[in-house]
């Protein structure tokens, strides 16, 4: 059975640091590429930042520049260091893990709040 587990999400201050973390089980994580996706009060699900199996990178113009995604593939874990938080970054934070159109799994997000 696949799992994805968030975890690291809290209720931090404009300016803070957070890092999230997504562990995977049940998969063969070094072949799947990686996301961190976004969903805000009142918005639409959205691309925070991917990294492919191969160590390919992408980032959301919003979060360039202050969110960096990582992977450990002998952790089985995917990373999302955010810094320069802003109130505009609070979301419920999920990762997915991607391999085709048909083969992908979602965790179930961890809560980031950024309130002063």
């Amino acid at each position: 059975q696949v799992q994805l587990v968030e975890s690291g999400g809290a209720l931090v201050q404009p300016g803070d640091s957070l890092r999230l973390s997504c562990e995977a089980s049940g998969l063969d994580f070094s072949h799947y590429d990686m996301s961190w996706h976004r969903q805000g009060p009142g918005r639409q699900r959205e691309l925070v930042a991917f990294v492919t199996s191969t160590g390919g990178l992408y980032y959301d113009t919003a979060v360039k520049g202050r969110f960096t995604i990582s992977r450990d593939n002998d952790k089985n874990t995917a990373f999302l260091q955010m810094n320069r938080l802003r109130p505009e970054d609070t979301a419920i934070y999920s990762c997915k893990a991607a391999r085709s159109s048909l083969d992908f799994y979602w965790g179930e997000g961890t809560r980031v709040t950024v309130s002063s």
